[in-house]
């Protein structure tokens, strides 16, 4: 019977439409005051409007929906599975409401944003702790994966926002420079490497290295940049997360080239500068071109783009 009331009243105009709400609200309230006086004082009417409200109700069900006495109103068996249904699509309009309000408040709702491995780990969380502390009731669903993935997601609307490395070639999106990540090598804190003011980059030919996952954008650019440079080296081991990958390093004795992002402030790695060697990659924020951000999200996105 819900289902029926609720397409019943999505198949009617957007005045109709409110107009059934509040002749089922009428019915609710005459259930609970138990008279037809006392409701109309407490939806603010006269007593002839609430009875025509009842009577335009039971006029569109075809039914008898109230009995009327000396000593009040009564509903009818019909009347009480009207009610019952009523009440439960009177609520769902309500929470649907609140929740459209919440949303289209830059101070509330939720802010679905991805990244990579650096910008989840070490862009974000400042930046979200920072907008959080003007706006606590904003709710990020964050997501980690591939700038693949994550642009695929800002394209099929799953994300709103998306921090990518460039160049992508998802079709669909706005793509905003955000900042360009150095990509420094790193060694063990007590690895003779470390203790070096620099080191050539023929050096590195042949070593074992950690590497991030093949065919993610930041693992292309590292091969390529030690492709120019003529040199060969050895993976022995590819992880996603950055910590880890700094872990491994720290106990195996392994190099590995991460964003210098994730090298700040670690007692285990040092980085070490590479003579004729520079690796950058650039990061873009994503959003879905033609498809307006939420207000909450269109507020992080500035912030994260202009630092303020």
């Amino acid at each position: 019977m819900y289902i029926m009331l609720f397409f019943y009243i999505l198949s009617q105009s957007e005045r109709e439409a409110t107009l059934d709400l509040s002749l089922l609200r009428s019915l609710v309230t005459v259930a609970d005051a138990g008279a037809i006086t006392e409701a109309a004082g407490r939806l603010g009417l006269t007593q002839p409007a609430l009875t025509r409200r009842i009577q335009q109700l039971e006029a569109e069900f075809g039914v008898e929906l109230l009995s009327r006495s000396r000593k009040g109103a009564e509903l009818t068996e019909l009347g009480r599975l009207v009610e019952r249904e009523a009440r439960l699509l009177i609520d769902r309009y309500d929470a649907l409401k609140q929740e459209v309000a919440s949303h289209s408040s830059v101070e509330s709702g939720t802010v679905r944003i991805g990244g990579g491995a650096t910008a989840v780990s070490f862009l974000l969380p400042n930046a979200i702790a920072d907008y959080q502390r003007e706006f606590p009731r904003v709710h990020f669903h964050v997501r980690e994966a591939s700038s693949s993935e994550i642009a695929s997601d800002v394209a099929d609307g799953h994300l709103e926002l998306g921090l990518v490395t460039q160049p992508v070639r998802t079709a669909g999106l706005k793509i905003e420079p955000l900042l360009d990540d150095r990509i420094v090598l790193v060694a063990a804190a007590d690895n003779p490497l470390a203790r070096s003011a620099t080191v050539p980059v023929e050096s590195l030919d042949g070593r074992n290295f950690v590497g991030f996952e093949g065919g993610s954008a930041i693992r292309q650019i590292v091969d390529a940049s030690l492709r120019e440079a003529g040199v060969a080296i050895n993976v022995i081991m590819e992880l996603r997360s950055i910590p880890a990958i700094l872990r491994m390093v720290a106990t195996t004795d392994s190099l590995a080239f991460v964003s210098q992002l994730g090298v700040q402030g670690q007692a285990l790695v040092r980085e070490v500068p590479v003579e004729r060697l520079t690796i950058t990659r650039r990061l873009g924020l994503a959003t879905r071109r033609g498809h307006a951000l939420s207000p909450a999200a269109d507020r992080f996105a500035r912030r994260l783009l202009t630092g303020r």
